[in-house]
C-alpha cells in the first residue's frame, strides 16, 4: 500500500505556510494557484482529515496540519540529503570516510588535514576512531574503517589489503619513581620483570584474536582502556610496562615515571597505513595522497592529552 503523502504535497504545504498564502505559494512553486488548491484538496481527502481552518480571510493551519508541517520538513531535509548523497556517489565521493588511527597516534593532530579536506567541498563525511593492536586490522577488514592508520604487526591475511609501511614507533620500559624495579640494577632481567604486575592497554579487536605485547608469559595484568590510563596507572605504580618513547620521556623529564633499561626490550615493530585495494573513492585517495611516512610520523602522541 503506498503512501498518502507525497514529497510533492509536503513540499507545496511548506511553501504555503512559509509564503504566507497559496497565491504566494503558487507564484513561488511557478504554479497556478488552482492547482495548489487542488493538490491540498486532495491530502485532505486522502488522509480523512482537515489540514486548514477556512473560516477566516487566510487559510490557517489546523493543529493536524501543523503536524504534519513539523514532521513533513524532516523528511524534506532527508530527500534532499539523501538526493545529494546519491549526486556525490555518482561524482565518486564517499559518503563517508571511516579512518581508524592505533591508539599509540593522537586523532587531533589529523584535524588540520580534515580542515584541508574540507576545502574540496566533497560533502564526504569523516570519522576518526582509535584501535588497539589487532584492532586496527579488524576495523579495515571487517569493514568499520576503510582506512587505518598505525597498524602494527602482520595483518591475519594481506589479502585484498593494500600496505604502506611507516616509521617504527620505539617502546620504553617505564616504572614509577617509588616503584621496586626503579631502584634495581640495569639492565632488568625478564625474571626481575615478571614478579610485578603489568599495565597493558586492551586489544579492541572483535572478529580476530585479540593480541597482547609487552607482557611475559606467567606475568599478572591490569588491563586498561588507553594511554592516558595506563599512564596513570604506572604513575600511581599499580603496574609496569612499555610505553611509546615520546610519552615515556614526557613522563621521565617530569619527573613522574623512570625509564628503566631491559636486558629484552621490545622489539620494534613497522606500522602500516592500510586500506583495502578495491576502495576507489575520491575522499580516500585525497587523504593518501597526503598521509606520507612524514606526516604519519607526526601524528604519534607525545603526551597523553589529546
Amino acid at each position: 500500500m503506498g503512501s498518502k503523502i507525497s514529497l510533492d504535497a509536503l513540499t507545496a504545504l511548506e511553501t504555503i505556510e512559509r509564503m504566507g498564502s497559496f497565491a504566494a505559494a503558487a507564484a513561488q512553486l511557478r504554479r497556478v494557484p488552482s492547482a495548489l488548491t487542488y493538490t491540498m484538496g486532495r491530502l485532505e481527502d486522502d488522509l480523512g482529515v482537515r489540514l486548514f481552518d477556512r473560516s477566516g480571510r487566510r487559510a490557517s493551519l489546523t493543529p493536524a496540519g501543523r503536524e504534519l508541517l513539523e514532521e513533513g520538513r524532516t523528511l524534506l531535509a532527508l530527500a534532499d540529503q539523501i538526493e545529494r548523497r546519491v549526486q556525490q556517489v555518482a561524482r565518486g565521493w564517499e559518503v563517508e570516510l571511516r579512518i581508524a588511527l592505533d591508539l599509540t597516534l593522537d586523532a587531533s593532530a589529523l584535524l588540520p588535514l580534515v580542515a584541508e579536506f574540507d576545502g574540496e567541498k566533497s560533502g564526504t563525511r569523516v570519522r576518526l576512531s582509535y584501535e588497539v593492536l589487532a584492532g586496527t586490522w579488524d576495523a579495515l577488514q571487517s569493514g568499520r574503517a576503510d582506512l587505518v592508520i598505525g597498524a602494527n604487526g602482520e595483518p591475519v591475511s594481506q589479502a585484498g589489503l593494500s600496505l604502506r609501511r611507516v616509521n617504527p614507533l620505539p617502546f620504553v620500559f617505564a616504572v614509577a619513581p617509588a616503584h621496586p624495579l626503579a631502584s634495581m640494577r640495569e639492565p632488568l632481567a625478564p625474571a626481575e620483570i615478571q614478579r610485578y604486575r603489568a599495565v597493558a592497554v586492551a586489544d579492541t579487536a572483535r572478529n580476530q584474536p585479540a593480541r597482547s605485547t609487552g607482557l611475559l608469559l606467567g606475568q599478572e595484568s591490569l588491563t586498561v582502556p588507553d594511554f592516558a590510563a595506563k599512564v596513570a596507572a604506572q604513575r600511581a605504580g599499580l603496574g609496569v610496562g612499555y610505553l611509546p618513547a615520546p610519552i615515556a620521556r614526557a613522563e621521565h623529564e617530569a619527573g613522574r615515571l623512570v625509564i628503566k633499561q631491559v636486558a629484552e626490550p621490545k622489539l620494534e615493530s613497522f606500522q602500516y597505513m592500510a586500506w583495502k585495494t578495491a576502495s576507489k573513492g575520491k575522499a580516500l585517495a585525497w587523504f593518501l595522497g597526503r598521509l606520507d611516512t612524514g606526516a604519519c610520523t607526526a601524528l604519534v602522541r607525545t603526551s597523553v592529552a589529546g
